[in-house]
């Protein structure tokens, strides 16, 4: 069996680095094929991730900014996300983004994995 991410191109928005870091190894070790790492938005060109990433995984706070709206848009374009995030109001994120997982810091690296590969079509829901 192939692994989860085997080829896809992923977006980690973190803005503490260690954690993108352990983030983007994980995503190598499940073969993603490229891991792009953005501790702000502004070092992202929103318009083009649908064009750019398969799937993205998304810190609900970057550097005290909300990252809704970009969720909205991932949303709005049909990119895959999930969020992980340790501040976390599991029903407000339910009730705004029915169907998209949340996974909250401290998350297993297994965790992370499965919520992604699920919102990329490549794992059960």
């Amino acid at each position: 069996m192939p692994p989860l991410l085997e080829g896809l191109r992923i977006l980690v928005l973190e803005d503490e680095i260690l954690i993108a870091m352990d983030v983007e190894q994980l995503c190598r070790d499940h073969g993603a094929g490229d891991v792009v790492i953005a501790r702000d938005l502004a070092e992202i060109d929103e318009q083009t991730v649908a064009d750019k990433f398969d799937g993205v995984i998304v810190d609900l706070m970057l550097g005290g900014t909300s990252t809704l709206d970009f969720a909205a848009q991932l949303r709005q374009a049909g990119t895959p996300f999930v969020f992980a995030s340790g501040y976390s109001d599991a029903d407000e994120i339910e009730a705004s983004f029915p169907g998209v997982r949340l996974v909250t810091k401290p998350y297993s690296g297994d965790d992370l994995v499965e919520a992604l590969a699920a919102a990329c079509g490549r794992a059960p829901v």
